[in-house]
């Protein structure tokens, strides 16, 4: 890739051609709210009893009850991780007598995590 130089004007600025193609840039951008929700979501995945629960949501709909067993995590600390999850928008859930069922909101991000985690060649 051939990086091209920087003009700069007169007046020590970039060029008018430059600031036009930084406004499409930025035009395209996602807004504030966007951008703090993505931001959001990527800090409720990087954590690694996190990403272990969406890994285990990956295979279908689990209880609570089930993630604590298959983590081996008392229930306030898988509870918390869930929490943020679901604040994230990551998962849904659903309140069955006494126990809670999470599921992934969207069933590909195992699959997207391994496509932004794979190393390019």
């Amino acid at each position: 890739m051939i990086m091209k130089a920087c003009e700069i004007n007169t007046k020590g600025k970039p060029t008018c051609n430059q600031i036009e193609n930084l406004e499409k840039i930025l035009s395209e951008m996602p807004n504030e709210e966007e951008i703090q929700k993505n931001a959001d979501v990527i800090k409720a995945l990087g954590d690694p009893t996190r990403l272990k629960i969406i890994y285990l949501l990956k295979h279908g709909e689990l209880c609570v009850c089930e993630i604590m067993t298959a983590l081996d995590k008392p229930q306030p600390t898988v509870s918390h991780h869930l929490n943020l999850l679901k604040n994230a928008d990551i998962l849904k859930w659903r309140k069955e007598g006494v126990w809670i069922h999470y599921k992934l909101s969207n069933p590909k991000l195992p699959e997207n995590l391994k496509e932004l985690t794979k190393k390019s060649s």
